[in-house]
């Protein structure tokens, strides 16, 4: 299938490797002088789904409180214990294989892997990560929440694109075929 939707990871990791500190901060992202939004608006709109787990969920609603980010966007949450809809997303409480191959065959633009980390890790492991976008800050944070979970499996990409956004770079892959 040519034109069907690509599900891609667009994310931001320490040169450590972190996405996060243990307390779920993001200040060392922010102290880092970049160049407008790094490309954000522009991947943006080429997205129309987001995909995040419970616990992702839970820090935007509690970092954004009334301004939830994705507003404009179909927005699911994965969880195992909550299930239903609220005005801001619908949350998934199904076999994530099945869902996913299901909205990539649907109409839509791409689709946005926000994170967290095990269900990162999970799309990883079943290959359901079509491209990814890693901007890379040059701080090193030393420990915290990992972007790549330790795994039992490996995995091999090709560089599609880099590009520099003043202080950070940004890395563009696709699964090596």
């Amino acid at each position: 299938m040519e034109n069907q939707r690509k599900i891609i990871l667009y994310i931001a990791t320490s040169l450590d490797g972190y996405i996060a500190t243990e307390d779920d901060s993001l200040e060392w992202l922010f102290k880092t002088d970049g160049e407008g939004d790094a490309g954000y608006s522009e991947f943006y709109e080429t997205v129309d789904t987001i995909l995040m787990g419970r616990r992702t969920y839970e820090w935007i609603i509690n970092m954004e409180g009334e301004n939830f980010p994705y507003n404009n966007k179909d927005c699911y949450v994965f969880s195992k214990t909550v299930s239903g809809e609220n005005e801001n997303v619908k949350f998934v409480h199904e076999d994530i294989v099945s869902f996913v191959n299901k909205l990539k065959e649907a109409e839509g633009k791409h689709i946005w892997i926000v994170g967290g980390g095990e269900l990162l890790h999970f799309f990883l492991k079943e290959r359901l990560v079509d491209e990814f976008i890693i901007t890379i800050a040059p701080t090193a944070i030393g420990k915290g929440i990992p972007l790549f979970k330790e795994a039992e499996f490996e995995f091999e990409l090709t560089l599609k694109d880099m590009k520099r956004f003043n202080q950070f770079a940004q890395l563009h892959y696709e699964w090596r075929i």
